[in-house]
């Protein structure tokens, strides 16, 4: 009887400090064979610094790191090879061409990577013999994310990939994400985009202030933060209702209601009862972003993450 693969991701009470700042508190995370994981969190949470001593590019002061079972302590090297990131912001030489910075990767790592199968992928064949000062921000986005598949590795290590993408590049990106997936790999996915992290994660771990402090699927993120619906409405005349916040207009309401059928009949009854007019009503299902506000008790803020 086989046994199962290690995790291709083990993150084990990673804590990394600058200076005061404990930028890393204690984090644990994994992502399995077969797992896009979603890492979620506000402009200085965390995120950047937890994958860059992910990535051997910062020294955790104190936790444990495997990939695929390797130690990223004891076998950098080897560990490191099964992995292919993208971090912001995307730099590379000015003078060098994407043509030229694919077969270089290749070389490094001493694979035979079809070059031109990867310009097309990601939309780059006009732009294969610019130099990279010359390409625009979401060109140098395609290429770092093509750079990152260059060697065919297991596992994805990506901080905001969709950023500055069109439509249908993002559209192709996702695709490509759930491809590896299927094909056996992980993806380990930052992201600002909660839509993107809802519709595309397995599971989604949102970091607070360098903790985690929730880790599950996104669904079940929900049920644990007793996200209700949002229910929405418009009054002929400005009226207050319990537990509503009037916007500045004083006409539209806004609450979540755990109970949208037991809400929507008492503020029809307010209404008649005041001799008021209901011109609109809207529901919305629960979000990730009611999620984030429930377990963080903040705010999400959707500004990049600035690494310290």
């Amino acid at each position: 009887m086989s046994s199962a693969p290690p995790p291709l991701v083990s993150l084990r009470a990673l804590t990394k400090r600058y200076g005061a700042t404990l930028a890393v508190d204690g984090a644990s995370l994994a992502v399995a064979p077969g797992e896009i994981v979603g890492l979620l969190g506000q402009n200085g949470a965390g995120k950047t610094t937890l994958l860059e001593c992910l990535l051997g590019l910062r020294a955790a002061d104190s936790g444990e790191i495997t990939l695929a079972g390797l130690d990223l302590r004891s076998q950098p090297r080897e560990a490191l090879r099964v992995v292919g990131a993208q971090l912001q912001p995307s730099a590379l030489q000015d003078k060098i061409t994407p043509r030229e910075a694919l077969r270089f990767h290749a070389a490094l790592y001493g694979v035979a990577a079809d070059v031109a199968a990867l310009l097309a992928r990601f939309g780059l064949v006009e732009k294969a013999d610019a130099r990279f000062d010359t390409l625009s921000t979401g060109q140098r986005q395609r290429l770092a994310l093509a750079l990152a598949l260059v060697h065919r590795p297991t596992l994805l290590v990506l901080d905001e990939p969709t950023t500055g993408l069109d439509p249908q590049t993002r559209r192709a990106l996702h695709q490509i994400l759930r491809d590896h997936r299927t094909a056996g790999g992980g993806v380990l996915l930052s992201t600002h985009d909660l839509d993107e992290a809802e519709r595309l994660c397995d599971r989604v771990a949102i970091l607070h202030r360098g903790r985690i402090v929730a880790d599950a699927a996104p669904a079940a993120l929900l049920i644990r933060a007793s996200a209700g619906t949002r229910l929405r409405c418009r009054t002929a005349q400005p009226q207050s209702f319990p537990d509503f916040q009037s916007s500045a207009d004083g006409l539209a309401h806004a609450a979540v209601a755990q109970e949208a059928a037991r809400a929507i009949a008492a503020l029809t009854r307010a209404v008649q009862e005041a001799g008021n007019t209901l011109v609109e009503l809207q529901l919305s299902p629960p979000t990730l972003e009611d999620a984030f506000v429930a377990l963080t008790g903040d705010a999400w803020d959707d500004k990049p993450e600035a690494a310290p």
